[in-house]
């Protein structure tokens, strides 16, 4: 995984974000436990949790701030170009990143700042009546590279990283199949 492939997750989701508007925050997500404003908040962020743990090689602490109080698609363009920046410079492929479950080359933590982007930019999609036919070709990709998912990683929501698989039809789009393998009902 690269830096460019993060760029084009941030640019997915920050398409969907346009069209998120203030009245929408209390709406519910595929994500049970959250609503559009705890997505929202997590989303933007996530932009400078990636962007610090690619600088720093350490995961800074998880924010409460409340982003979707404020001008929150400003700030995750901001967030977003810091992290493809962060994730460009030489040598964060090979850096190691200190995370709350253990250390990772940048390759894989792009890979997992990537993925948690886009199936978010899904579940948002989907909380707030947008199309979730998402950059195809991105879907796809994103879905090969998480393959290795298995069940130990799985689980009820809030309890696990990724719910159960759901099984979604060949004829799925690629971001729908992409999210039903991460646990999403399509």
């Amino acid at each position: 995984m690269s830096a460019e492939v993060l760029r084009k997750a941030l640019a997915s989701t920050a398409g969907v974000l346009a069209n998120v508007s203030p009245d929408q925050m209390d709406q519910p997500t595929p994500c049970v436990s959250w609503t559009v404003r705890d997505l929202v908040n997590h989303i933007v962020g996530g932009t400078t949790y990636f962007a610090v743990t690619a600088e720093t090689g350490t995961a800074p602490p998880v924010s409460d701030a409340d982003h979707a109080a404020g001008d929150f698609k400003t700030e995750f363009r901001e967030g977003a170009e810091r992290a493809v920046k962060a994730f460009s410079a030489d040598g964060a492929m090979e850096k190691p990143m200190k995370l709350p479950f253990g250390a990772v080359p940048g390759s894989v933590f792009v890979l997992i700042a990537s993925t948690d982007t886009f199936t978010h930019g899904w579940d948002l999609a989907t909380a707030t009546g947008q199309p979730t036919d998402l950059d195809p070709a991105l879907a796809a990709q994103l879905y090969d590279a998480v393959q290795f998912v298995s069940d130990d990683f799985r689980g009820p929501d809030g309890q696990a990283p990724f719910g159960p698989r759901v099984d979604v039809p060949e004829s799925a789009s690629p971001a729908d199949r992409l999210a039903g393998f991460m646990g999403r009902r399509v």
